[in-house]
């Protein structure tokens, strides 16, 4: 074990887009587990936009960082010390911990982890929270019925691409939103989605819409917001559902715009649109992971994660979010 330990520090709060300014990385002392706790050596920790909502300064569904916090997200990694009898030094877990080399992590708080069901990195993704998300989304908040065309904005993320696919096995039409041919291409031709629109390469939604979704859209699984929401809102079906898991296109606006006022259209198609936090679900998470992992098994489910290389890197690999550099879930692998 390494005598020093890595932290990255949230030192201060952006205008608008984050940028390196608000990252410090420092040196300290590892440290040392309390009675029920572990000391984990963080192979791959997680970097989410829903992290960009902690770094304001005002109350939200996820506390607010303050500065001068230790950075903190999802981790997997391997027990180097234990003063816990429910997991020994060796195994691997799976929790909330912090961007370092080593993390102290509550005993009672962390999952363990199967190597042999799937690599380390997609405790993060399908098989964490982003996966946990699609699933209670999907199927509790969109409610999809065999026949149903569900539209996905955000598509090729780490809780879009898992959406998608769920759908399809629900017997559904499936249509994707994302940023590049690269990423739509990785939707049709790997993920069986039945149709993908490249949003930064069309000015009129709607008509892509028209043609990629004929019949409407019966549920809507929405990662973004703006024009793409305009846009699918006008194509909303009889008693469609809309599920609001994120709003990236806001995430860095110190106000958010008003845009075209679509309510009205909810009037005559008499569709719900309901918010959704994965930590309602605290109580069915083992189910959701149960069937994700039988999924992700059989291959009826595939995953890809855009690995940024070395801890040192942890704030760009959070920033490329923004620009969309990612395919899947983007994580930081800390351990070679």
């Amino acid at each position: 074990m390494e005598d020093t330990n890595r932290s990255w520090y949230f030192v201060e709060r952006p205008t608008g887009e984050p940028d390196a300014d608000c990252f410090e990385l420092r040196e300290e002392n590892v440290p040392e587990p309390a009675e029920g706790e572990l000391l984990v050596r963080v192979e791959h920790l997680s970097v989410d936009p829903y992290m960009r909502g902690r770094m304001r300064d005002r109350e939200s569904y996820a506390e607010p960082w303050d500065v001068g916090d230790v950075l903190k997200g999802g981790v997997v990694g391997e027990v180097v010390e234990s003063n816990s009898e429910q997991y020994d030094a060796g195994d691997f877990v799976t929790g909330e911990g912090t961007w370092a080399d080593y993390s102290v992590l509550d005993a009672d708080d962390v999952a363990p982890v199967d190597p042999e069901v799937a690599d380390l990195p997609a405790y993060l993704g399908v098989l964490g929270m982003p996966g946990r998300t699609a699933y209670f989304g999907l199927l509790d908040v969109g409610e999809p019925k065999p026949g149903d065309t569900v539209v996905v904005s955000g598509a090729a993320g780490a809780v879009g691409s898992v959406v998608g696919q769920i759908a399809k096995l629900n017997g559904c039409r499936v249509v994707g939103f994302a940023g590049s041919d690269e990423k739509t291409r990785w939707l049709t031709d790997d993920l069986g989605f039945d149709a993908a629109i490249n949003y930064k390469e069309i000015d009129d939604y709607e008509a892509a819409l028209d043609e990629a979704a004929p019949d409407g859209v019966d549920v809507y699984y929405d990662n973004v917001g703006g024009p793409i929401t305009d846009a699918v809102f006008t194509k909303l079906n009889l008693d469609a559902r809309v599920a609001v898991c994120g709003q990236i296109a806001y995430y860095n606006d110190e106000s958010i715009p008003t845009g075209p006022r679509k309510l009205p259209l909810l009037i005559a198609t008499r569709a719900k649109v309901q918010g959704l936090l994965v930590g309602d679900y605290a109580t069915r998470f083992g189910e959701a992971s149960e069937q994700l992992a039988e999924w992700v098994a059989s291959g009826e489910i595939a995953h890809r994660e855009s690995v940024v290389e070395g801890l040192e890197n942890a704030p760009d690999a959070f920033l490329g979010l923004f620009s969309g550099d990612n395919i899947g879930k983007q994580v930081v692998r800390v351990t070679e």
